[in-house]
């Protein structure tokens, strides 16, 4: 009989061979508990009526569902158990949250629940986080951490029960849910790094905004767009997904050019903290690269609030620096 490497089981032998702490490994035992029940509200949401708003906005001015309230709930409470973790920035908390100041090791940065418009239809969404380490030379100042500072991203896909994981310097892995609830590595997985073929490679975007987008990237994409196939689920999580298998680039440009000037968002609508620089760090470590409008490196942003936007390209290297090349140009 075989049995697949849990993912406990894989984290310890990480941890052990790179001489890395424990302690990393209790704050991603509660994450990863976070995950499961909210794989399970998420499957039986209908029957438990929180699939539908709850009644409120966030800080972002976005309705919130019962499913984003319930998702988050469930996420703060596993991170306050752990005691690993200083501090919390979530997309729908107003402010971080301090959960143990004096004892705690890692920030961490998440969506409870990305792509949340999918919820009515019991599409795939995800739940999304990265990791940063305090300081532990010297005095905690508190400060937001750049993409570049993450020791780990994620991205649980619910309800498919996939979960990426990024782990700096090491690479991308991906663990499947199986039939007793654990994640476990496949027996023929491999390590997302290999090269995609490019004839392989789609491009993901919202292409009903393709007019309000900045003349550079409207020109990149009608000199590119024939060259590959095109798919897109509405959801960052989703569609990141399949790229870091297929190759490609997910486009979320900055929208300049609405017919009505009170829905551009010339900085971008993705938030930098808990959404672009998850992506970004999986990116890189998987060999490609993410860069926003200005072709600025994603995690090079020193951020300056915890719900910063950005408008993000991500994916293949070649294709991301090609849409570099263009935007520096102008």
């Amino acid at each position: 009989m075989k049995l697949e490497q849990s993912f406990m089981d894989f984290m310890l032998h990480h941890q052990e061979r790179h001489r890395r702490s424990y302690n990393f490994l209790v704050l991603l035992e509660a994450v990863q508990t976070a995950a499961k029940y909210i794989q399970y509200f998420y499957q039986t949401g209908s029957l438990k009526n929180i699939m539908c708003e709850a009644g409120f906005t966030n800080v972002q001015g976005e309705n919130v569902l019962k499913m984003d309230d319930t998702a988050d709930a469930i996420v703060m409470h596993y991170l306050r158990r752990s005691n690993q973790v200083i501090c919390a920035v979530s997309e729908e908390e107003p402010d971080p949250v301090v959960l143990n100041e004096d004892g705690g090791r890692y920030f961490i940065y998440y969506d409870p629940l990305d792509g949340s418009s999918n919820v009515k239809h019991n599409l795939p969404v995800g739940f999304m986080f990265a990791v940063a380490k305090r300081n532990l030379e010297g005095p905690e100042d508190h400060h937001l951490r750049k993409g570049s500072e993450l020791r780990a991203a994620g991205i649980f896909l619910i309800p498919n029960g996939v979960f990426t994981l990024a782990l700096a310097e090491t690479g991308v892995y991906r663990f499947h849910l199986d039939e007793t609830m654990t994640y476990v590595i496949p027996e023929n997985a491999e390590r997302l790094t290999k090269p995609q073929d490019p004839k392989d490679w789609e491009l993901s975007f919202n292409a009903a905004n393709r007019t309000t987008f900045a003349g550079p990237v409207r020109e990149w994409i009608a000199g590119n767009e024939p060259k590959y196939a095109f798919r897109y689920m509405g959801s960052l999580a989703g569609d990141f997904h399949r790229l870091l298998s297929n190759g490609g680039m997910f486009m979320y440009p900055a929208i300049v050019n609405h017919p009505r000037p009170e829905k551009n968002r010339p900085k971008g609508k993705l938030r930098l903290l808990y959404e672009a620089n998850v992506a970004a760090f999986i990116a890189r470590e998987a060999g490609g690269a993410a860069i926003d409008e200005n072709g600025v490196d994603i995690l090079e942003i020193a951020p300056e609030s915890p719900h910063q936007r950005t408008a993000l390209y991500v994916g293949s290297r070649p294709l991301v620096e090609d849409m570099r090349a263009l935007l520096r140009r102008t």
